[in-house]
């Protein structure tokens, strides 16, 4: 039970350090930007947000694969938890400056 536990919290840190790095990316230029107007003054961008979902397609695939189904839900859940505190942290929200 502890060593399903410890797999679901690194997964969750992977898929909010994922969730996190692309939705930063952007900003510098490394990624295209896609967003969405979500007020006057602030957009989502949905690049964090597209990789985690890749990211947890990846590991579904391997762990399909595998056949180790049960493993499956507890990713789910993993990536669930991650999207859920990243949006809580406002990863991805972005405020408009006036130069927009």
């Amino acid at each position: 039970m502890f060593k399903k536990i410890v797999s679901v919290f690194l997964q969750m840190l992977l898929f909010l350090v994922v969730f996190g790095v692309g939705s930063f990316l952007p900003a510098v230029g490394a990624l295209p930007m896609w967003r969405t107007e979500v007020g006057t003054t602030r957009y989502f961008v949905f690049d964090g947000l597209v990789l985690m979902l890749v990211l947890y397609v990846l590991i579904a695939a391997i762990e399909a694969a595998r056949k180790r189904f049960r493993a499956l839900g507890l990713t789910t859940l993993a990536m669930a938890l991650a999207l859920a505190l990243g949006l809580a942290m406002k990863f991805g929200f972005v405020t408009k400056s006036g130069g927009f």
